[in-house]
């Protein structure tokens, strides 16, 4: 079983020299101090096989953690903050490679997931305008064909706040249905909007058109 605590390596802010081989390291050498033998260099160490990981990716660095079997914390001196920093992790190569794997699974997962979701609300989308058309041409049996998935359609535009997106709506009830139709029809069969255009307000506009409005919803219920 792995140790719970990882080895600590330095990276030092002064001029080094391996208390084992002697080889002078220089500045920002990575060494390993030992109660023994001092400060050691990586290959005294035999820390050297291992890779560096710096931070960034949490899921990455917790799974090579996991995975390798040695593992060092890399340390630096903060001389604003006078404390020990973390820099990242040494680990064993073979356990980065299981690592990047296992994240890349993870990422294609996510894809795949988020891709099959969109494919799905898409597909209830799709069959609630179809039933919300199928809805409209029940209870407007004589509007003109291809009216009813029109009608369902800009009622139905995501996001839109029309009543077609409302709960009422999605239970498809007749009062809801009858307030798209009407909408439709305002829109399409009457001169609605050039009033708007020519600055009526919208009250005013719906009273001159009400009876238009009126007779063509009574044309298309029978």
């Amino acid at each position: 079983m792995k140790p719970t605590d990882d080895l600590k390596v330095f990276i030092t802010n002064r001029d080094s020299i391996c208390d084992e081989c002697g080889e002078n390291l220089g500045r920002k050498a990575w060494i390993i101090l030992t109660r023994d033998k001092g400060a050691l260099c990586l290959s005294c160490a035999d820390l050297d096989h291992l890779i560096f990981l710096s931070p960034g990716n949490a899921a990455l660095t917790r799974r090579a953690h996991k995975h390798s079997t040695l593992t060092a914390v890399v340390l630096k001196w903060s001389q604003s903050r006078k404390r020990y920093e973390r820099q990242g992790l040494l680990i064993e190569e073979a356990a980065l490679e299981k690592a990047e794997k296992e994240c890349l699974a993870d990422e294609e997962v996510r894809v795949r997931r988020q891709k099959r979701e969109a494919e799905r609300r898409e597909e209830i989308d799709l069959q609630y305008i179809r039933d919300f058309a199928q809805r409209v041409r029940q209870l407007f049996p004589s509007c003109p064909l291809g009216r009813e998935v029109a009608i369902a359609e800009h009622a139905c535009l995501k996001y839109s706040g029309r009543v077609g997106r409302t709960a009422t709506a999605k239970s498809l009830e007749e009062n809801a249905i009858r307030i798209a139709v009407i909408a439709h029809i305002r829109h399409v069969e009457t001169p609605y909007d050039r009033l708007l255009a020519k600055g009526y307000d919208r009250r005013n506009a719906r009273a001159r058109v009400e009876e238009k409005v009126d007779e063509t919803l009574s044309k298309w219920e029978h």
